[in-house]
């Protein structure tokens, strides 16, 4: 009995964990959407290409400064001030320290890419990594308690005032410098709301044994951070040492899309799913449930989202941000593909760390960085298109070895993978199929760009509908009591 109500208290919490972490995304989404539309048409491929070489940098920056007890102190099963205090002013350390070491190699940066303007725009942007230190703590008193209302608001409100300022800099001539200013004002609307919500103070008796303690987990969760920051931005890196600043603009602006997609459902995964886990992580039996609907819930919304965006990509850019992104759009289609599958892996992460084997993460990650290099520097000869491909390939395989390891962890078959995942995307690709052909006719590029949006929509949850997936229905129901204000249940997850 006591089990059973343990249950339905996750699943509801994690339903609404979901339900918050969606409407966060799709939020956060459809803004980024509607500013990176204004920037686009206000600025052009070498200026976004500029701001972008430095991404790997901030990135990389922003893993240290974390050092993975952010992490850490939510796989804790019970976290006090003290742990949250130690790694408040561990981080702000490491980020005072790292800030200075990146404003020395400023130079080098700019001269590494053949941009002297890097050398003030780098020290400009690596501002924000200082302010997000700050932030880390009472995110994860968030994250913990499942609070995802809080931080979806603090996001949508911290990217309106930095979205707005931008735009008002592109249009008064600031060129790239409205993009960086974009990056470091977000950080502190987020830093600043988040404080506002949890209202954790740190305190200035500190001691750093809970850092200690928690170091063995948390430097391998590091080193799998800044290792993926590196997998998912060296095209960017070697784009930006070997072709000029227009090229790297253009995959810039592609794997913006792609990234913007793909995070509408990573993001609302990802604030859920290790610490529904880590409740979970007694019952083998109740995890292996737990993480096939996990499973299937983002594979629900994953695959007909990315494949959707790759239908429309041609027609989306053109109408959105105009004829001189228009070498982005094959770029972006190939992106899309393997995004897809860039949520899947978020699941299959936390799972990972909420049984605290971050040493296979690790590894994992570093196997899959090799591999990809391999790849994408084999294909260097065969021009850009072909390292994309060699790059969307190795991220789509590479699955394959993280459900390994989860079938040696909890015992999740490779069979129930299959059974959890081809059906969502096999109706994805066949929607996308259908709805090509039926708009083949449509002319007008408005016009097409709406009826294929509108089509796939239906088609997909007419077919959903139709199969009965649980998982769609389980949504609609839990929707439609929101919708109600009625506090019952929800069996999403």
């Amino acid at each position: 009995m006591n089990e059973s109500v343990n249950d339905q208290n996750l699943k509801e919490k994690t339903a609404k964990g979901l339900f918050w972490g969606f409407l966060s995304s799709s939020g956060m989404q459809l803004l980024n959407l509607i500013i990176g539309i204004f920037l686009a048409r206000l600025l052009s491929p070498g200026e976004y290409g500029i701001v972008g070489m430095l991404a790997i940098f901030t990135l990389i920056a922003g893993n240290l400064q974390d050092s993975g007890f952010g992490v850490a102190l939510v796989n804790l099963k019970e976290a006090k001030h003290n742990d949250y205090n130690s790694v408040f002013w561990f981080n702000i350390g490491v980020s005072l320290v790292l800030y200075i070491v990146l404003f020395f190699c400023a130079p080098l940066i700019a001269s590494f890419y053949h941009q002297p303007c890097l050398t003030s725009l780098s020290r400009y942007v690596f501002l924000a990594f200082i302010i997000a230190a700050a932030s880390i703590v009472p995110s994860a008193v968030l994250t913990r308690n499942l609070r995802v209302k809080e931080k979806a608001i603090t996001s949508l409100l911290a990217l309106i005032i930095s979205g707005t300022v931008a735009v008002i800099m592109a249009v008064k001539g600031f060129s790239y410098w409205s993009l960086a200013t974009q990056q470091v004002l977000y950080n502190v609307v987020i830093c600043v709301g988040r404080y506002y919500c949890t209202r954790w103070h740190p305190s200035f008796k500190v001691d750093f044994t809970p850092v200690k303690q928690m170091f063995s987990f948390s430097y391998k969760v590091l080193i799998t951070a800044v290792l993926t920051t590196i997998n998912n931005n060296v095209l960017t890196v070697i784009f930006g040492r070997l072709f000029p600043a227009q090229s790297v603009g253009n995959f810039t602006q592609a794997n913006k899309w792609n990234t913007m997609a793909n995070q509408l459902v990573t993001s609302t995964v990802s604030q859920v799913a290790q610490p529904v886990f880590t409740r979970v992580t007694d019952d083998n039996e109740r995890q292996r449930r737990v993480f096939g609907k996990m499973l299937r819930f983002t594979a629900f919304m994953a695959f007909p989202a990315m494949f959707g965006l790759a239908l429309v990509a041609p027609q989306l850019i053109i109408a959105a941000i105009g004829d001189k992104w228009i070498n982005s759009i094959p770029l972006l289609q190939v992106l899309c593909i393997s995004g897809a599958f860039i949520p899947l892996y978020t699941v299959y992460q936390n799972l990972f760390l909420s049984q605290g084997k971050s040493d296979i993460y690790m590894w994992l990650t570093i196997a899959q960085i090799i591999m990809m290099l391999i790849a994408v520097l084999a294909c260097h000869s065969l021009g850009i298109m072909a390292m994309v491909i060699a790059f969307a390939v190795i991220n789509i395989l590479w699955l394959l070895a993280w459900q390994f390891f989860a079938h040696k962890l909890i015992g999740y078959r490779f069979t129930s993978m299959l059974r959890d995942l081809l059906p969502f995307m096999g109706i994805a690709l066949v929607v996308m199929g259908v709805t090509y052909l039926v708009t083949l006719p449509v002319n007008n590029i408005y016009l097409l760009l709406l009826s294929r949006i509108i089509v796939a929509a239906a088609l997909y949850a007419l077919t959903m509908k139709l199969s009965r997936a649980r998982i769609f229905e389980e949504c609609v129901e839990f929707i439609s009591k929101r919708m109600h204000q009625s506090p019952g249940d929800s069996n999403c997850i």
